[in-house]
């Protein structure tokens, strides 16, 4: 089972680290030049982060689980980036989506929650990179 959970890992690493990609930096700019009102493009965005951070929750957790059963020493850097993205996408769903969705102070809620998705975006990286570079090494 070891070997199985192992080869899909960086799969599951790239599904992450590509639905942030997509979502962050090509679905969401889209939505707010082709939406016809900038408020239904933020309500459409909201939804789509959302999402994201079920996708940045599965995603990490399937991932502690696989870290976790390797006894090698060394990988607390991976488990590390895993619950930094896990930490960042549920700190943009609960802290800044709402005060951004409620229009509250909203220059500084919209600078955290960029930096929340950009710590997500380099937490899911550094974990795929790590996969990747692991598998080539075998």
């Amino acid at each position: 089972m070891k070997s199985i959970a192992w080869s899909i890992a960086p799969w599951v690493a790239a599904l992450w680290w590509g639905s942030l990609m997509a979502v962050g930096f090509w679905v969401v700019p889209l939505l707010f030049t082709s939406m016809p009102t900038t408020y239904l493009a933020g309500k459409t965005a909201a939804v789509l982060f959302q999402a994201q951070c079920v996708v940045t929750l599965t995603c990490g957790t399937f991932l502690l689980l696989v870290e976790s059963r390797d006894a090698r020493s060394g990988r607390t850097l991976a488990r590390t980036f895993i619950l930094l993205g896990m930490m960042a996408a549920l700190l943009l769903e609960f802290a800044a989506s709402p005060r951004i969705q409620a229009r509250e102070n909203l220059a500084f809620w919209h600078a955290a929650g960029t930096l929340f998705y950009a710590l997500q975006c380099l937490s899911a990286g550094v974990v795929l990179w790590g996969l990747l570079r692991r598998g080539s090494a075998r």
